[in-house]
């Protein structure tokens, strides 16, 4: 006689939110991407090929029909489909980090270059504008006309004097024009805005930079470009950050999310000067807490734990909150401190957490997801813990 024992801790129900999910997507995601197993918990060795992802974090969709690119990060490259893929498995046309779709390595086993990735965790895609942000080359990669073959050349690079550079804030202080463990970018209404994490700020770039090297216009999360102190060196308020890793910009609003304060920042106007405070946020009930789930074990549809990513998905903002591996959102209308999420995806309720509900992966189920995007009614989940890129429909 088998018994099967659930991994989960039993629930109190004095944790019971009191708040029925909405479905934010429409059943399970309608195609997979890397793991495409039999989904019966079987762990298979990940050899590099063109239909395989390793811990991939981010993931762009250019157009509802594509092109699509996965930052597929535990091999040191960049996937990318022509098309938006209508099957599971469906294999990548292009990669650029690596010679060819069976190579991995950091900088394809070599020093840093334009076609060469070292962590690669966030991409963003507008009209003919491609950006990666290569976490550990501490460098932004920035393509002007969307990469038509493999390894095709980047144009510029942030961060660093040249392509050949890789050193964090180029071996010395920081400054607008450095990066130190760069993990998300966002291009949003012409402007470019990089997670700047291992220095604890988000920089903005009012255009889209032409000229490697250039420096920022705008730091957030510190008063100055030289200062990389966490939190701003000072007790945790409304204008200090850990570990920012995702930005979006919704409706003239910004926001970023926090992940080493567990909670999300949101500013009600687009800030304009440094260090500006932000307006409140989301998973925590006063700026000056920082504990994952408000202090609980259990999630509630207003808190979070370790939130990587953060994305408009139509008239709402969908958060990545990694650690208790699902996705929650809200309705843009709704923002207010504390707010609690209307919508869910990955657990059957808001007070539930665990890597794939405590069982073998689903197509509806999430193990650490890193990162999110959104293209009209399809949502782009990269999946990072059960190495895989999912396409979602969104629900009406």
């Amino acid at each position: 006689m088998t018994m099967r024992v659930s991994l989960a801790p039993a629930r109190r129900q004095s944790l019971f939110d009191g708040k029925t999910p909405a479905p934010l997507t429409v059943g399970g995601a309608r195609v997979i991407l890397g793991n495409v197993s039999s989904l019966d918990g079987l762990v298979s060795p990940i050899k590099p090929s063109a239909i395989t992802l390793f811990g991939p974090r981010g993931a762009a969709l250019a157009a509802e029909g594509g092109p699509l690119f996965v930052c597929d990060t535990g091999h040191h490259r960049l996937l990318i489909w022509s098309r938006t893929p209508a099957h599971d498995g469906t294999a990548a046309d292009m990669h650029i980090g690596q010679p060819n779709f069976e190579s991995e390595g950091r900088n394809a086993k070599g020093g840093p270059g334009s076609t060469t990735l070292n962590v690669p965790t966030g991409v963003s895609v507008s009209g003919e504008v491609l950006a990666v942000a290569d976490a550990w080359n501490h460098r932004v990669l920035i393509w002007h006309g969307l990469p038509t073959r493999s390894n095709q050349p980047a144009d510029i690079v942030l961060g660093q004097r040249d392509f050949e550079s890789g050193l964090a804030n180029r071996g010395a202080a920081a400054a607008a024009d450095t990066l130190n463990w760069c993990y998300g970018v966002t291009i949003a209404d012409g402007a470019l805005w990089v997670a700047d994490t291992g220095n604890r700020r988000v920089l903005k770039w009012n255009r889209i930079p032409t000229e490697s090297g250039a420096p920022a216009d705008l730091v957030l999360g510190e008063t100055d470009f030289v200062t990389r102190d966490g939190n701003a060196g000072r007790a945790v308020a409304d204008a200090g950050m850990t570990w920012p890793h995702s930005v979006v910009v919704a409706d003239r609003r910004l926001l970023i999310a926090d992940a080493g304060n567990n909670r999300v920042m949101v500013w009600d106007e687009l800030p304009e000067a440094n260090g500006a405070p932000c307006s409140f946020v989301l998973g925590q009930k006063s700026f000056a807490s920082i504990d994952h789930n408000a202090g609980s074990y259990y999630p509630t549809s207003a808190t979070l734990n370790m939130p990587y990513s953060v994305a408009r998905v139509g008239n709402r903002v969908a958060i990545a909150d990694t650690a208790n591996s699902r996705i929650v959102a809200h309705d843009i209308s709704d923002l207010h401190m504390f707010a609690g999420a209307r919508y869910l995806a990955g657990q059957a309720t808001f007070c539930d957490k665990g890597d794939n509900r405590w069982r073998f992966p689903q197509r509806d189920s999430l193990c650490w997801p890193y990162g999110i995007a959104a293209c009209g009614s399809t949502m782009v989940v990269a999946d990072s813990g059960n190495n895989r890129v999912m396409l979602w429909d969104v629900s009406p």
